[in-house]
């Protein structure tokens, strides 16, 4: 009767084993799907494809998506300002995770002093209702990687007071 006892055990130790030994390799699996099903995903900047952001509403803008699509949705792309570029006051519907890579962007809250970000900096810029202008100094391009949550867009905001000039 032991014997069989310890049978038992042995056995569906075994399989409780193999259960989750499988559901491990299923969240191992669906882990390494969202990082991409082969591995690691790699772009070098000269594999990067720009494109116009706006050519109407802002001329010379460009962006590289890294994943997602800006148009469609969530995503996280390299954007790139020209020397002296401005947008006048607007919104956006979604926030936006700002990290700056080169050049000094301008943020500049509605009647508040604008704020110079040199790189290294970074700037979480509220979406909904928030108004701010958005520039890039003239001595260089702005280079920054942006993520949001959904899909980009540039709302100009009527009237308002306009940032401080510093």
């Amino acid at each position: 009767m032991r014997t069989r006892n310890v049978l038992v055990f042995v056995v569906s130790f075994g399989l409780a084993t193999a259960v989750l030994a499988q559901g491990s390799e299923k969240a191992k699996a669906k882990s390494a799907a969202k990082v991409g099903a082969s591995g690691p995903v790699v772009m070098p900047a000269g594999d990067m494809k720009w494109t116009d952001l706006d050519p109407t509403g802002a001329p010379g803008v460009k962006i590289a998506n890294l994943w997602g699509d800006h148009a469609k949705g969530a995503f996280g792309a390299f954007i790139k300002l020209p020397a002296g570029f401005e947008a006048p006051l607007h919104t956006h519907t979604n926030a936006m995770k700002i990290a700056i890579v080169s050049g000094t962007f301008i943020h500049g809250p509605e009647g508040k002093p604008e704020v110079r970000l040199g790189p290294g900096s970074y700037l979480l810029q509220p979406g909904g209702n928030y108004r701010h202008t958005t520039a890039c100094d003239k001595a260089s391009e702005c280079l920054f990687f942006a993520q949001s949550n959904g899909k980009f867009d540039l709302k100009p905001a009527d009237g308002g007071k306009a940032p401080a000039k510093k």
